[in-house]
């Protein structure tokens, strides 16, 4: 591959920013390499968004701005003008506000930039992008892939590292494997781009995490090998003489209380369903209110002015709930966009929201028991999990693969409908340093004090040299 720009004397300082997610102070002790970093440059925690979760916080890092402004209130929203819940969209268009690469090029004209799996990726003025997206076939297939720019990187990725290994990335199977690929993929960027700025995304912490907590040995383990994964890459940046910036997005807390604020709703008869092949659907577009649970804060839409105070009365006093932000509430925190609910109610720090809102299993939807991250109306942890009341859940899960294998249609129906087994959850501001995410710098006194969120970005361009 023949380098296409490399780093003169005089330009940007080139940056590797990754983003770790669910890095602590805690888990710092578990990753040698991390922490040997952290002690020769700096460190010093970072304040958060609210929500604080992936898209808001990744959002609020590249424009400096908080939801307010640039509009990602959530992993995902209620669309009014659609009448949908749509969770994990694509498209950078959604993202408003002036992003990293626009500031950096007005001061430097030609400055490149590789996105690789930070979110709302696709339609952004990046110079490289890869970013997870299977393919749908016509008869319901789900196959893993992904989606690079320029298109050619695509075979190029897959050539040398095998095809994007989505069922790691997320599912009953994520583990280390999504990560590995992540890493390799971005030092063959490196290598062979020399972008001015690589964004690289790591999830392996949010899986061990959220299923067995952040004190629980594996979440332990799973910090020590991603730091061992890492250090490939470290080495990488460090003979390049690239600064490297490590952040997390979010803590993750020990929980152990689903809150069902759907069925609190729909008890109180708030929300909607239609009843198709003996299955509910949630009707948003008829629902008096509904709420998008998304890790420890939930929109709650109101359709009418009048079932304002109906929604607020089924929800002060459910168990869980800590907060039901009103329009003061929400500008407090930089979270009045129109995108957000009337009320948002936020999750005790022991619990999360469900999005659940049938009030009987027989009736769910058969999607509720699948990986299915865009029909589902909510976030659902439980994906992590194969059920431990299924006694057949592996003999189930082989035959789907076996006929998947076969190149035939397949259901992975392996999801329990039991949410109890969710350790670990996110959303809420944390409650302690200890407890909240963190930045680190291989340059030393670059970060010092706290850092907000919405200062990443002007540091990012000061370390530049463009700022």
């Amino acid at each position: 591959m023949t380098e296409t720009r490399t780093t003169t004397g005089g330009g940007p300082t080139p940056l590797l920013v990754l983003d770790v997610v669910g890095l602590t102070p805690r888990l710092l002790a578990h990753m040698p390499r991390l922490g040997r970093l952290a002690r020769s440059g700096s460190q010093a925690p970072l304040g958060t968004v609210l929500p604080a979760v992936t898209c808001a916080a990744q959002s609020t890092f590249l424009t400096g701005t908080t939801p307010a402004e640039h509009g990602i209130v959530g992993n995902g929203w209620y669309f009014r003008e659609l009448g949908e819940v749509l969770l994990w969209r694509q498209h950078n268009g959604l993202v408003a506000g002036d992003k990293i690469w626009d500031a950096a090029r007005r001061a430097h004209p030609g400055y490149t930039v590789a996105n690789i799996c930070w979110w709302y990726a696709m339609g952004a003025d990046t110079d490289y992008t890869v970013t997870p997206r299977p393919v749908y076939y016509a008869d319901g297939r789900k196959e893993p892939d992904c989606y690079t720019r320029p298109p050619a990187l695509h075979d190029e990725l897959t050539d040398r590292f095998g095809t994007f290994p989505l069922f790691h990335f997320w599912g009953p199977g994520a583990d280390l494997v999504s990560s590995r690929w992540i890493i390799d993929a971005t030092r063959h960027i490196l290598r062979t781009r020399h972008p001015d700025l690589a964004l690289c995304y790591l999830p392996h912490l949010d899986y061990d995490l959220q299923r067995y907590g952040p004190d629980d040995p594996r979440a332990h383990r799973a910090a020590a090998d991603l730091d061992a994964a890492l250090a490939p890459l470290l080495d990488d940046a460090s003979a390049e003489g690239r600064t490297v910036v490590a952040l997390s997005e979010y803590g993750i807390t020990r929980v152990s209380r689903p809150v069902d604020i759907n069925r609190a709703l729909r008890r109180a008869g708030l929300v909607e369903v239609h009843t198709q092949d003996g299955m509910e659907y949630l009707d948003p577009m008829t629902s008096r209110a509904f709420a998008v649970a998304d890790h420890q804060l939930a929109h709650v839409y109101v359709r009418r002015p009048e079932d304002l105070e109906a929604a607020r009365a089924a929800l002060a006093g459910l168990e869980g709930v800590a907060e039901l932000l009103d329009d003061e509430g929400k500008k407090s925190h930089g979270l009045d966009h129109p995108r957000s609910g009337e009320l948002v109610a936020v999750a005790e720090a022991d619990a999360w929201f469900t999005y659940y809102y049938w009030l009987d299993d027989a009736k769910a939807p058969d999607f509720a028991q699948l990986v299915e991250i865009h029909r589902k109306p909510g976030y659902d942890p439980v994906e992590l999990f194969m059920d431990p009341l299924d006694p057949y859940v592996r003999v189930k899960a082989a035959t789907a693969l076996a006929r998947k294998k076969l190149g035939m249609r397949y259901r992975m129906a392996v999801v329990p409908l039991d949410p109890s087994p969710v350790r670990g959850s996110h959303g809420r501001l944390p409650e302690s340093d200890d407890e909240g995410p963190l930045i680190l710098c291989s340059t030393p006194r670059a970060v010092d004090g706290r850092v907000a969120a919405t200062d990443v970005k002007a540091l990012l361009l000061q370390l530049a040299g463009l700022h």
